[in-house]
């Protein structure tokens, strides 16, 4: 059967992207629906459509402030049908109902908005980054934090807004912020937390997440959770937000330890917010992930992984003698041991496929103490980059929530099924013994991701026995004990497909390394 492609063009209407995600991810989900491309009609997405081959001549003129649909189906029928849902999906969500009951039009600008809602003093900023900044400035100069969940934001414009905020007491978290829980209020890709005294400031959406999710299940809440976006501690941008971020927890009184966590700073940059840390008053614990060593002075620790961070808050916080979180390593290396003796000869190789920056950041610095071969499309040393994230290398790890691979859908914490595409294809080389994966529930995330990367699962299992090798699958499931989608359902329906199921990242990493061979100390 062949395929049509299908296109519309709305003028001048505007949806943000979270909700443009959100209905690309139920489209995905209709039969006989190949792809679906809903976006505004910059001409960067019309690039995108451009190199995937569904650029068409209605789409062609349209422009920035431009709705465009465009959809890939085994007929023209279904594709309009598709369109049709499509449009119908997003006017409904383009209503509000009023504290009167009367049905009123969603504000279409922050000047209506801020009119409307007077109580607010936070303006989570979803559009395209040519316009982001402008709305950010707005709310700034009307003394209203910003939650700037967009990126291509210029590095120029981040930093005038952060000197802006920090000017006026106030936080600009992002570009790129993913993640934030503020008063209790979760933000962005976030899980359901309790409150307590722990106070966090991190560049890592993931990581953030990781770190309050180990804490949550051992009983251990949070104060705020501030993310300050991935260039915050650049040399240009200076650590400002994070900066600010110390000093609101600094002066907070439900705040009794703050944490710290993002990359390793620019070299400059990790001298002036140790300077602000020493002046916090309160204890500080420090995770540059990546970053060894042992510099514990004047109240601040650091640790090496998030694991290693949340094991020192619990100590701290709760006075535990040992760790809480880790497994004993006699128990990994038996783990491993069950899965590598079943291995064919040539199979010994690792393929990490995350959804998670952080966490597959944390992974590959774990997996590095076994080995140094370790490539990936994020790494910083030309030496281990992969040329093209599409094809891995030996010991491979990918974060397939880089723009290259979501430039024409859906994040894959939103819509697995391009890393279903990809746990197959691995699964298929003859070489690979392991995939390690991330499974990321809450706000935001996918209803039942495990559900569906367990079909996955046991079709790559099943594959490989009839090629007469054993595929061994281990993942790690972030997410709280009150995710919408159940932390614990989520483990068993992995378990049940075959998976190695870890409590924390750093540990799947850990095992993973065992079963191609590595020796756990």
């Amino acid at each position: 059967m062949g395929k049509s492609v299908i296109s519309n063009v709305i003028p001048r209407t505007y949806h943000d992207s979270v909700r443009l995600m959100q209905v690309s991810k139920e489209l995905s989900n209709l039969h006989s629906v190949q792809r679906t491309f809903i976006a505004m009609g910059t001409d960067a997405n019309k690039r995108v459509l451009e190199q995937i081959g569904l650029l068409t001549d209605v789409v062609k003129d349209a422009g920035a402030n431009d709705l465009i649909f465009v959809v890939e189906a085994k007929s023209k029928a279904i594709g309009k049908g598709t369109l049709a849902k499509a449009e119908a999906l997003l006017a409904k969500g383009g209503k509000k109902t009023s504290n009167k009951g009367n049905m009123e039009n969603i504000p279409k600008t922050f000047g209506q908005a801020y009119k409307d809602f007077t109580d607010a003093n936070m303006l989570f900023v979803s559009v395209p980054g040519p316009y982001a900044a402008l709305e950010a400035s707005k709310a700034l100069n009307a003394n209203m934090n910003v939650m700037l969940f967009s990126d291509n934001v210029t590095l120029e414009d981040e930093l005038n807004l952060k000197k802006l905020a920090a000017q006026k007491g106030l936080l600009l978290m992002g570009p790129g912020c993913g993640t934030a829980v503020i008063n209790g209020i979760a933000l962005g890709f976030a899980n359901v937390l309790d409150s307590g005294p722990v106070g966090i400031v991190g560049a890592s959406g993931t990581g953030l997440q990781e770190l309050t999710t180990l804490l949550n299940r051992k009983g251990v809440g949070v104060s705020q959770v501030i993310g300050v976006g991935g260039r915050d501690l650049s040399d240009t941008i200076g650590g400002i937000m994070m900066k600010q971020g110390i000093s609101i927890l600094s002066s907070d009184p439900k705040t009794e330890l703050i944490v710290l966590i993002s990359k390793p700073p620019d070299i400059t940059v990790t001298q002036t917010i140790l300077k602000e840390v020493l002046s916090s008053g309160k204890p500080v614990v420090v995770n540059f992930l990546g970053e060894v060593g042992s510099r514990d002075h004047d109240g601040i620790i650091f640790t090496e992984t998030i694991e290693d961070t949340a094991e020192k808050v619990l100590s701290l916080i709760g006075n535990n003698p040992g760790p809480v979180l880790a497994t004993n390593t006699n128990t990994l290396i038996k783990m491993a041991h069950n899965e590598s003796e079943r291995f064919a000869k040539d199979q010994k190789y690792i393929r990490g496929l995350f959804s998670g920056g952080s966490l597959c950041d944390e992974a590959i610095n774990v997996l590095r103490k076994y080995s140094q071969d370790i490539y990936s499309n994020v790494q910083t040393s030309k030496k281990w980059t992969l040329k093209n994230g599409q094809i891995s290398k030996k010991h491979s790890c990918i974060d397939m929530g880089e723009e290259e691979f979501t430039q024409s859908r859906p994040h894959p914490m939103i819509d697995p099924s391009y890393r279903q595409d990809r746990i197959i294809k691995e699964a298929n080389d003859p070489s690979v013994a392991v995939i390690l994966l991330d499974v990321v529930i809450g706000y935001g995330a996918h209803d039942n991701p495990a559900e569906s990367l367990a079909v996955t699962i046991r079709q790559a299992k099943a594959d490989a026995f009839a090629n007469k090798r054993y595929l061994s699958v281990v993942a790690h499931v972030c997410g709280s004990e009150k995710d919408h989608q159940g932390l614990r359902m989520q483990e068993e329906c992995l378990r049940d497909a075959g998976v190695l199921v870890m409590s924390t990242n750093a540990q799947a990493a850990q095992v993973t390394a065992a079963i191609v061979g590595a020796e756990l100390n």
